[in-house]
């Protein structure tokens, strides 16, 4: 059973995987880090090298060898690192980190997220006020829910522990690589441990133990070693 030491930074992510590093210092858990994004990116997109780095005009920094399609938007403050690929009609709202060789989908939305190298959210998905971990991967169509219904602040349940983040938006915590199947929704305050595979279709909310299948809630298996 996931318990709240399941959903630490530490046991999530291989922090030596993004550029964004340094933001997370100080916190035990990643959902802190969630209201510093947005002054971090302009803080750290000062000291990119240009000869690496492309400034434009919004706190936009971008890698001279990334990709960006014409058809993509992408709004500051925002890094964009070396060898990502943002692909048509990507659109990137503001206060968005996306790692070396990352790759941003046709018609999928950031807002408020750091993506750590190699993630690839690649088809129609959208991703706000969330952490995904290095190489970790949404189907298409997958979604992270970031607001509650009844507008009330996240909390994080993991087995019999929570935690209440004092957010009102917050979407989801996906560790080192996760793989997320097609039309999942991950609801608010939804944590998924390294290695975890969730079905497509699939609902889900609290913390998902790292290397598990999730099947449906209430229904979390260990992967076979």
């Amino acid at each position: 059973m996931s318990g709240l030491q399941d959903t630490t930074i530490a046991t999530l992510y291989t922090l030596e995987e993004t550029i964004a590093r340094e933001v997370f210092a100080g916190f035990m858990y990643p959902w802190e880090v969630l209201p510093k994004i947005k002054d971090f990116i302009v803080a750290l997109g000062e000291t990119l090298p240009e000869e690496k780095f492309e400034r434009r005009e919004g706190n936009i920094w971008i890698a001279r060898n990334a990709k960006v399609f014409p058809s993509a938007y992408i709004g500051g403050p925002a890094i964009i690192d070396e060898e990502a690929e943002i692909r048509h009609c990507a659109f990137i709202r503001g206060s968005a980190i996306v790692g070396k060789g990352a790759v941003v989908g046709n018609s999928t939305e950031l807002k408020n997220v750091i993506l750590f190298n190699k993630v690839q959210v690649p088809h129609y998905n959208y991703v706000g006020d969330s952490i995904l971990g290095f190489k970790a991967h949404m189907g298409a169509g997958s979604i992270t829910s970031n607001v509650k219904s009844d507008k009330t602040l996240v909390v994080v349940k993991a087995g019999t522990e929570s935690f209440e983040t004092g957010l009102k938006k917050f979407g989801a915590m996906l560790g080192d690589h996760v793989e997320v199947g097609c039309n999942s929704v991950l609801n608010p305050g939804t944590v998924i441990g390294r290695n975890t595979n969730i079905y497509p279709t699939s609902m889900v909310r609290g913390a998902v133990p790292a290397d598990s299948i999730y099947k449906r809630q209430g229904e979390v298996v260990r992967k076979r070693q």
